[in-house]
């Protein structure tokens, strides 16, 4: 029986997501069984933890055969919720916003952008790539007539909190947050999701520091 959502750990959804980029890529090659101490080698990963990682999903694999891996990847996609087309938009088309929108990985999990923002007048019209920049003041339109579902957020960090309020009066409930500082939703019914490049080069320094000395 599947786990429900609201009880799986964050850490588990985490390692669920790394699961899903392995197999696709196992299975682009061609593989149809797997077991997990393959993952779990592949991830440097206990073989037990990739183990009770998947019993979330309820019954898959079968003792001493393994896993198919198109169920495996069709269970998780399931239960992260990516079995489903996102229509995202992305806020902040500066340097990073149009390196995230030239980024394949989103439309291959099925996250679809499809549109873009800025507050540069010098930007209001143009595009990158096939998107097309508008005026952050229309996105509240633009989010009712095509039915976006999220927001990725690459503005300055001054300016990060206003537009925050923006997209929730937008009535987007999720933000994948690229600004960097943390940013306060104004309802608890918004999840807010931070990623900050220079905080995991820092993790990364920790650990390499020792070494180092």
């Amino acid at each position: 029986m599947t786990k429900p959502r609201q009880q799986i750990p964050k850490a588990t959804v985490t390692r669920l997501a790394f699961y899903l980029r392995e197999l696709q890529q196992m299975h682009r090659s061609g593989l149809e069984n797997i077991q997990s101490k393959a993952i779990a080698e592949r991830l440097g990963l206990n073989d037990s933890q990739v183990r009770r990682d998947i019993s979330c999903l309820g019954t898959v694999g079968q003792r001493g055969v393994g896993y198919k891996v198109a169920e495996l990847i069709e269970s998780i996609q399931r239960i992260l919720g990516t079995d489903r087309t996102w229509n995202v938009i992305l806020v902040g088309v500066g340097n990073l916003g149009r390196a995230l929108s030239g980024y394949r990985g989103f439309e291959q999990q099925g996250f679809h952008l499809v549109g873009a923002f800025d507050s540069d007048p010098k930007k209001i019209g143009t595009s990158i790539g096939s998107l097309k920049i508008h005026r952050i003041d229309d996105l509240s339109g633009f989010c009712l007539s095509h039915e976006v579902d999220l927001a990725i957020l690459a503005v300055p960090a001054d300016s990060a909190q206003g537009v925050v309020r923006e997209i929730e009066s937008a009535g987007i409930p999720g933000i994948l947050n690229f600004a960097p500082i943390a940013v306060q939703p104004s309802s608890k019914e918004t999840i807010i999701q931070e990623v900050d490049l220079a905080i995991e080069l820092q993790r990364l320094a920790f650990c390499v520091v020792p070494k180092a000395l």
